[in-house]
């Protein structure tokens, strides 16, 4: 397992285009971003595709991972979401774990955050319950009915707090513009 330190050294090694720090990478992180990337788009073929292009993307951007900001494995997992999700609009479809409400807001929430760090930060700074479900929603891949069942919660609970919790990132996010 790559630690936090290693990491580090990974992503700086990536940065000066090491190929065995992105297979070491891939070997640690590969399993969970297919898994993301296959529960968003319940295809075998386009979860493939989404895990080659989030690890390109890494690749192509491994110096603005910044370890101070948060874990690597969540910025690769904010990657693989997004990557998934535009490849779901490609084709045209909306993905099935999500509402198309919640994901209209979470998409004006990012849009032009090329990584997720800033969007970790924000989300850190809402209440813990809000936080909570936007983590399992959006970087786990959580359905709002998974949600409800992992945390026992009803599920118009979820899915209120889900879109309170949206709102008040949006507004986080404009007021750090």
């Amino acid at each position: 397992m790559i630690h936090t330190l290693n990491e580090i050294e990974v992503m700086q090694r990536i940065a000066s285009r090491d190929q065995h720090a992105l297979r070491e990478l891939y070997q640690e992180y590969g399993k969970a971003v297919y898994s993301l990337s296959y529960r968003i788009l319940q295809n075998v073929v386009w979860a493939e595709e989404v895990t080659q292009d989030t690890f390109l993307k890494v690749w192509d951007q491994a110096g603005r991972w910044d370890s101070s900001r948060g874990k690597l494995r969540n910025w690769l997992l904010t990657i693989a979401h997004f990557t998934a999700i535009d490849r779901l609009r490609k084709e045209r479809r909306q993905p099935a774990v999500q509402d198309d409400e919640i994901n209209d807001e979470v998409s004006g929430v990012v849009t032009g955050w090329q990584d997720g760090s800033a969007l970790h930060m924000l989300v850190h700074q809402l209440p813990p319950e809000q936080s909570t479900l936007i983590h399992l929603a959006f970087f786990e891949g959580l359905s709002h009915s998974q949600i409800a069942e992992r945390l026992s919660l009803p599920l118009g609970t979820v899915k209120t707090r889900l879109r309170s919790g949206l709102q008040r990132l949006r507004d986080l996010w404009m007021e750090s513009r």
